[in-house]
């Protein structure tokens, strides 16, 4: 028996104790299965959250996934509009089913497929499936949710960022390399306010956007030849361009991250000239459409740096999970730095 319902379970599970904790929810979602057959999967991709799969050996295809949420992350994510991104993309037939929420975290189905590497993202295959689900994904007009905001949610949400980052650590070895790998905080806020200026001024079209389309949220089942887009954390309406630079930005990975990697000229052009032929619902693109985008885009690629370099500040303060965001912080933002120059994107 399996439950078809979405459940809300008043369950709190430790970090330090996932297993334990998972078996708990998934006696709720699972009810028929043996407690002590159940075998787990612990998945080490996730740098904001802790997931782990409980499943019978004999029914594998139907593993529960538990997600527990990383400590202080409700001051980064809605967890509320998380949960419905979930519930409406699962609808249109673009996702995992939700199966129950619990006090810090969530709990969905396992869907058969592997996550992308640095290698397979750029398989002509692959990134062909990734760029048509991404404009079929933006298509979504959401008609039938007509509370959800329009506006981009790039701009509140980088500025709340920009509240949490810490301007001092407690620590003194945190707060040395603070020091040392990043620029002063009253910089990086003169620098938001220019971009904001000139990126607003490219009238991207606001579409429902993913917004962290990182590697290891694309699984790709190659034997049914299909993508689907997992975690919606930052699910919102956005601009366009922002979704599709954020894709090619983590396209250099995320634990040792190498921006040689970031696609050429060239590989971007194949991609969106095939993401604008499912967006525009025609196969005749022009070159000057393809251009337009490929430029917009590598602007709003300084914003993906700026934003994922504020978020990693806050996760150093606050994250206990085994990760160098102090690195990935100052990788980021000098990567903004380097790429502004190159640009010539400067106030003036």
């Amino acid at each position: 028996m399996t439950t078809t319902e979405e459940l809300e379970l008043n369950i709190t599970i430790d970090e330090n104790n996932l297993i334990t904790g998972a078996i708990d929810v998934v006696k709720h979602i699972r009810p028929t299965w043996v407690t002590n057959r159940l075998q787990f999967k612990v998945f080490t991709d996730g740098i904001t959250n802790k997931l782990i799969g409980v499943y019978d050996p004999d029914h594998y295809n139907e593993m529960v996934l538990v997600r527990v949420y990383g400590n202080k992350t409700d001051l980064l994510i809605d967890r509320a509009d998380e949960k419905r991104n979930i519930r409406i993309l699962n609808k249109a037939g673009h996702t995992h089913k939700l199966y129950a929420t619990f006090n810090n975290g969530l709990a969905y189905e396992f869907l058969p497929g592997e996550i992308l590497t640095i290698k397979t993202v750029r398989q002509r295959e692959v990134y062909s499936l990734i760029a048509k689900r991404m404009a079929q994904m933006h298509k979504l007009t959401l008609n039938d949710y007509p509370d959800i905001n329009r506006e981009p949610m790039i701009w509140k949400k980088t500025e709340r960022f920009m509240e949490l980052m810490p301007r001092y650590f407690n620590d003194p070895d945190k707060q040395s390399r603070f020091q040392s790998m990043i620029k002063p905080i009253a910089i990086l806020e003169e620098e938001y306010k220019i971009l904001k200026n000139k990126l607003i001024m490219l009238n991207s079209p606001i579409v429902f956007a993913h917004n962290d389309l990182l590697l290891a949220n694309v699984l790709y089942n190659k034997e049914q030849n299909t993508v689907t887009f997992i975690d919606f954390e930052y699910t919102a309406f956005n601009y366009q361009a922002f979704d599709i630079a954020n894709h090619f930005a983590e396209f250099a990975g995320v634990d040792n991250i190498d921006y040689s990697l970031y696609p050429e000229e060239t590989f971007q052009r194949s991609w969106l000239r095939i993401y604008l032929q499912c967006y525009n619902g025609t196969r005749n693109v022009s070159e000057d459409d393809v251009t337009k985008l490929y430029e917009q885009i590598q602007q709003f690629t300084l914003l993906t740096h700026f934003f994922w370099g504020c978020w990693a500040l806050i996760q150093y303060n606050y994250s206990t999970i085994d990760f160098d965001f102090s690195r990935f912080a100052a990788t980021r933002f000098n990567e903004f730095f380097k790429l502004k120059d190159q640009l010539k994107f400067h106030s003036k």
